[in-house]
């Protein structure tokens, strides 16, 4: 039973570890092992480790109930071995991971994060065209002398406020294809 409770106390150092390394590099744009050795498509590793424990649950659950089968444990053995052995190998090898070329749907932000920069841009876009409203105003009751500058100031207002409205549309056209592509 020591090499059980063994066992187990490096399910739970891998559970932290794996934990700490999720918060820090977050999830992988592929599948982080095979789906022979982890039911899932498990792109963190914590769901993986959890499955570990799963398996070594198993082991101790069998044999106390005297249902584990010698082809059973060695089956069930032989896969926690692998499957710790995995985790093990992910975590030891973070180092290179960081310098493996990123997917482009690491550099894609979250679809929160589009919809507060549309807010964002909605909101610039009503401030812009107040400010086209006031230039319009200024240029329409300036003096001769001060027309040919208030025509200038209101032509790079119109100018930013189109920029910010292809920006909003750019970012309304993200928003669309993510939420038909999910």
């Amino acid at each position: 039973m020591s090499q059980f409770s063994q066992l187990k106390k490096t399910l739970e150092q891998l559970d932290i570890q794996a934990a700490a390394l999720d918060r820090q590099r977050g999830e992988h744009h592929l599948p982080l092992f095979d789906e022979r050795l982890f039911r899932g498509q498990a792109r963190l590793l914590t769901p993986c480790v959890q499955e570990a424990r799963s398996t070594y649950d198993s082991i101790l659950r069998e044999s106390q109930n005297n249902l584990l089968t010698a082809e059973r444990a060695e089956f069930l053995t032989e896969r926690l071995v692998a499957q710790i052995g995995a985790i093990q190998r992910e975590l030891a090898t973070t180092s290179i991971r960081k310098s493996e070329p990123k997917h482009s749907s690491y550099y894609r932000k979250p679809i929160n994060k589009l919809y507060q920069e549309l807010a964002q841009h909605q909101e610039w876009e009503r401030r812009l065209k107040d400010m086209v409203m006031e230039k319009e105003y200024l240029l329409s009751h300036s003096s001769l002398g001060q027309q040919q500058e208030a025509q200038q100031v209101l032509l790079a207002t119109e100018q930013r406020l189109k920029r910010c409205q292809a920006a909003k549309l750019k970012l309304e056209n993200q928003i669309t294809y993510r939420e038909r592509n999910q």
